[in-house]
């Protein structure tokens, strides 16, 4: 009697399981461990953890998406913002260098490969243009948004989050704009738009 009660228990508790959906099943299932969250937060400044110099801002990748850095310059003071081309070497070095040991810990890296060198615009290009030692467009989309954001938040853009790229060739530099969709994809295309005309030259 007992044996025919734990049947029918058994029964009763099958049919439940499924009727609401869901499907029993004898084979032990191991899921394996939770997820867990990327931290995307580092306390020390720059890859070296110096205390020293000039803050800056550089985007890094992490956990898919582009996140600010804080790191320190080596540039005197009086350089950093004033020569721009000087300015945007350095932002560039910190972009091609290995993350620090905290960097890579809290998830960050960086996509941006040598060898890559940054230079001044040419003479019939707009004002703030940088030129790359390689096109633009040959870049991988992750690493073209994290100079493209690094550059535009930073005394090298051309305004309202933009910067001017060109390349080594003979073609025309484009403004690329950092939005917060491309912080959150950075492997899609930045956007770009109408560069500036280029600078007058005064009449003699």
């Amino acid at each position: 009697m007992r044996r025919h009660a734990l049947v029918l228990a058994a029964g009763v508790l099958g049919t439940l399981l499924t009727g609401c959906g869901i499907r029993t099943t004898s084979v032990p299932v191991d899921a394996g461990a939770a997820p867990s969250r990327v931290p995307c937060n580092v306390t020390e400044d720059g890859a070296t953890g110096a205390a020293q110099g000039v803050p800056i801002r550089v985007y890094l990748v992490c956990g898919s998406q582009l996140e600010v850095v804080h790191r320190r310059s080596p540039l005197p003071e009086e350089k950093v913002g004033v020569d721009p081309v000087r300015t945007a070497g350095d932002l560039l070095a910190n972009l091609l260098a290995e993350p620090s040991e905290g960097e890579r810990q809290a998830g960050f890296t960086t996509a941006v490969r040598g060898p890559l060198s940054v230079f001044g615009g040419r003479q019939d290009d707009p004002e703030g243009t940088l030129r790359l030692s390689r096109q633009p467009e040959d870049l991988t989309p992750t690493a073209l948004s994290q100079l493209v954001c690094t550059f535009g938040d930073s005394s090298v853009g051309a305004g309202g989050h933009t910067v001017l790229l060109g390349g080594p060739g003979a073609y025309a530099p484009k403004r690329y704009r950092c939005t917060t969709e491309l912080r959150e994809r950075p492997e899609s295309a930045p956007p770009t738009a109408a560069p500036a005309p280029p600078a007058s030259t005064p009449a003699r």
